[in-house]
Parts: structure tokens; C-alpha cells; sequence
């Protein structure tokens, strides 16, 4: 048991550094779509060759329902959810996507009980999950409790928010049917696909120097190979043995991983706003677990 919340809590860390480098790619030059694209066909490449060595190796899922099952996890916790949250960073400030994505527990927790009642929260869950939210209020506003409101970009924060709080919903039936490996590479395969019609409408090639650049490629090989494949193995394989709710609250650390890199790595300051933050979230995530 306690392995399941390491993996999840590891998974969560790295999470949270990605909004470092995908802003990084971002100001390289890189649109958000094709961010997202490079890193899934990293990842689906990958695990496809994987895949292709083992002997249960299957293409298709059982019926047409559990195959459109796999489509919308593609999209949502795919194509609309990673397009959504990078294109949000574009139009608001990386605080306020961080802070409107990282509740999406809140979300997965109602949409999960109005759907299965084996998933509901009792009391002191629900208390523990609106303790780690305020946390991570605190966290991101970091004692400045003025946000900079952007209409367009905080609703693609909220978009992504909701893409993530169904993903999470969706995979409840889909853990119960199909092993971690061949999930994954579903929602990369269908998350790849459903960028199609997108680049039709909005074409965008880089040039080949760009992707070259040794910043720039190692940058989509983290987020590629780390935050991708592993970590997108690791999450489904913990939301199958602890539940799609308990795993999905890991998702209010994300922001204290965030600002730990960023006074790391940049040098920014941590103040006392941060320790009450993450005090309330690490309380919050113990109640959130705790039976009822």
C-alpha cells in the first residue's frame, strides 16, 4: 500500500516540473499543440515497441464501446487536456493555470460519486479535500492574493481542469477490463489522432535546427520520455490499485513540486505562506485517504 502512494507522490513531483519546461518550449518558439504532439509520439513510440515484443500484444479492446471508452481518454486526458493547459499558459500566467488545474480533484470527486457509488467520499474525506484545496490556494498565491484574471485563459485552465476530472472518471471502468500498458498507449495513440483535425485548420511545422537545438530536444525527451511514458504508466497502474479519487488528490502536491523546483532551479523565494500551504495540503491528502 504504501508503495502505490510513493509511486504517485513521484509521479506527482515530476508533474510538477513540467510547467518549467513546457513554458521553456513555449518561449522557444513551439506552439502548444505541437508541444503536446512531439511528447506523445515520443511515448507512443516507445511503449508501442514495448508492446510489440510481448506475447499478449493486442490492437483493439473487446467491444466498439470500450474502444470509444479508450477514445475519450485520449482526448480528455490527451489532446483537449494537454492543448487546453499549454494554450492557457499563453494567455494568463502560469500561477493561474497551476492553481485552476490543480483542483481538478475537487471535480474527479463529484463526478466519481454522481457515477459510482463505491467511489464516494464520507465526511472527513470531503473535509481533508477542501483543506488540501485552500492549501493550494496558499501555495500559488504565495501572499499575493491578486490574480491577474484572464477570461480566455483561465477558462482553458478551467477547460483542462474538467479534461483531467473526466480522464479520471473514465478510467475507473477501464482499469477493471484492460492491463496499465495497453491503457497507456490507447490514450496516446487516440490522443495523437484526435490532433488531426486541428493541424488541418492550423497548420505548424518547426523548423528542423529548432528541434535540434540541444535545449529544446532535451527538454521534449523529459517530457517525452519521463513525464509521458513513465509517469502516464505509473498513474494508471496506482489509479488501478488505490482508486481514481485517492490518486487523483495527489494532483493538490503538484504545485508545492512547482514551487520547490522554481526556488531550486531559479532561485525564488520561499516564504511562510508556502509552509502553511503545504501543511494544510499534506494534512488535507492524510484525511483524504483516511477510511470513513
Amino acid at each position: 500500500m504504501i508503495l502505490y502512494h510513493l509511486v504517485a507522490f513521484l509521479v506527482v513531483a515530476i508533474w510538477g516540473t513540467t510547467f518549467v519546461f513546457t513554458k521553456l518550449l513555449l518561449m522557444a518558439g513551439l506552439t502548444a499543440a505541437q508541444v503536446f504532439v512531439l511528447r506523445f509520439i515520443i511515448a507512443y513510440v516507445m511503449l508501442l515497441v514495448y508492446a510489440l515484443t510481448q506475447k499478449k500484444f493486442r490492437l483493439f479492446t473487446s467491444t466498439w464501446k470500450d474502444e470509444l471508452l479508450m477514445v475519450g481518454l485520449g482526448v480528455t486526458g490527451g489532446s483537449l487536456y494537454f492543448l487546453t493547459e499549454n494554450s492557457a499558459m499563453i494567455y494568463t500566467t502560469t500561477t493561474n493555470t497551476s492553481l485552476i488545474v490543480c483542483l481538478c480533484p475537487l471535480f474527479a470527486a463529484l463526478f466519481a460519486a454522481l457515477f459510482f457509488r463505491s467511489q464516494r467520499l464520507h465526511g472527513i474525506q470531503i473535509a481533508g479535500s477542501v483543506m488540501a484545496a485552500i492549501g493550494v490556494v496558499i501555495v500559488v498565491l504565495n501572499g499575493h492574493f491578486v490574480l491577474h484574471l484572464s477570461p480566455l485563459g483561465d477558462s482553458l485552465a478551467f477547460a483542462a481542469c474538467l479534461c483531467w476530472a473526466v480522464y479520471s472518471l473514465l478510467m475507473i471502468p477501464a482499469t477493471r477490463r484492460y492491463d496499465t500498458l495497453f491503457i497507456t498507449r490507447k490514450v496516446f495513440f487516440y490522443g495523437l489522432l484526435s490532433m488531426v483535425p486541428y493541424f488541418l485548420f492550423r497548420p505548424a511545422v518547426s523548423s528542423l535546427s529548432l528541434l535540434m537545438r540541444t535545449d529544446v530536444l532535451w527538454n521534449l525527451l523529459f517530457l517525452g520520455c519521463v513525464a509521458s511514458t513513465f509517469c502516464f504508466m505509473a498513474w494508471n497502474w496506482v489509479m488501478r490499485k488505490l482508486g481514481a479519487v485517492a490518486v487523483t488528490n495527489y494532483v493538490y502536491f503538484n504545485p508545492v513540486v512547482t514551487v520547490l523546483f522554481a526556488w531550486m532551479i531559479l532561485n525564488e523565494r520561499i516564504t511562510v505562506y508556502f509552509l502553511i500551504g503545504t501543511l494544510l495540503i499534506l494534512t488535507g491528502m492524510y484525511f483524504c485517504n483516511k477510511k470513513g
